[in-house]
């Protein structure tokens, strides 16, 4: 059977505000070449990620914030050659839209244009919901995010966020901001479960959790953390590791090694 998606039925910004209508889970995953964009999008997922994340995923950096744009425009071509049927969201990098909301609007449509992305998606809540309605009005769709923001790493540090009653209030009132903006859905990253459902909840725009419990109106996982590809990390809290391909592929790896050694290969 064919690991390709079928065409005809290509997931639009409709299908996904019918999701959130009907009480149809979202299902997103990330990819950032071309032979996993092909796995994935064949999978029937709803949405492929190009996550900023491709910062320690793919390029070994220890956080997202020496992605560029440019970095961010070569990724997403490949994986768009590899995606015919999900919506392809491409993530703003750091300092792509923090600016100003020219700069923010010039680089979003950059992503779509150049790099083939159907939306883009940013990191904040109420501060950079004049920008998303900027970049909404120029025609671009925009995912938010929320929570746990790995671009602001430095100033909340990995770990819950809104846990006390003032931060989950700010929260929520984020959340409202972001849909009022024109955000045609929003993640929700490492947060309570109690403080993402009542998010989810009060939103008519969809909610995909990381790190946020069973109640948002989807999930997105980082694809390399799904399939065990890194043997040298330990599982997240939040992942379900549903393979250890990093372990299968070291073992070929070394037989082939052995093979070659000992002649038996070719």
């Amino acid at each position: 059977m064919s690991t390709y998606s079928d065409t005809t039925n290509q997931i639009t910004l409709a299908t996904i505000a019918q999701k959130k209508r009907t009480g149809a889970k979202l299902t997103v995953l990330t990819a950032y070449d071309y032979p996993t964009a092909l796995l994935v999008d064949g999978s029937g997922v709803d949405m492929v990620l190009v996550g900023d994340s491709l910062g320690m995923e793919a390029l070994g950096f220890d956080s997202t914030l020496p992605v560029t744009i440019e970095m961010m425009l070569h990724h997403t071509q490949a994986v768009r050659r590899g995606t015919r049927r999900a919506l392809l969201v491409a993530d703003m990098p750091f300092l792509s839209y923090q600016v100003n909301a020219d700069e923010a609007v010039r680089n979003a449509g950059r992503l779509l244009a150049e790099g083939g992305a159907n939306a883009v998606k940013l990191e904040g809540g109420t501060a950079v919901a004049a920008t998303i309605r900027r970049i909404v009005e120029a025609g671009i769709p925009v995912m938010a995010h929320l929570g746990f923001t790995p671009q602001s790493v430095n100033l909340l540090g990995i770990r819950k966020q809104g846990k006390e009653a003032e931060a989950a209030n700010r929260l929520l009132a984020d959340a409202q901001a972001v849909q009022e903006a024109g955000a045609f859905a929003v993640v929700l990253e490492l947060i309570p479960d109690t403080l993402a459902a009542q998010i989810t909840a009060a939103l008519t725009i969809p909610t995909i959790g990381i790190g946020a419990g069973p109640q948002c109106d989807g999930q997105v996982l980082v694809t390399s953390d799904l399939i065990g590809l890194r043997p040298d990390r330990p599982v997240l809290k939040h992942v379900r590791q549903y393979a250890r391909v990093g372990e299968e592929i070291a073992r070929a790896l070394r037989t082939y090694k052995e093979e070659v050694e000992s002649g038996s290969f070719p």
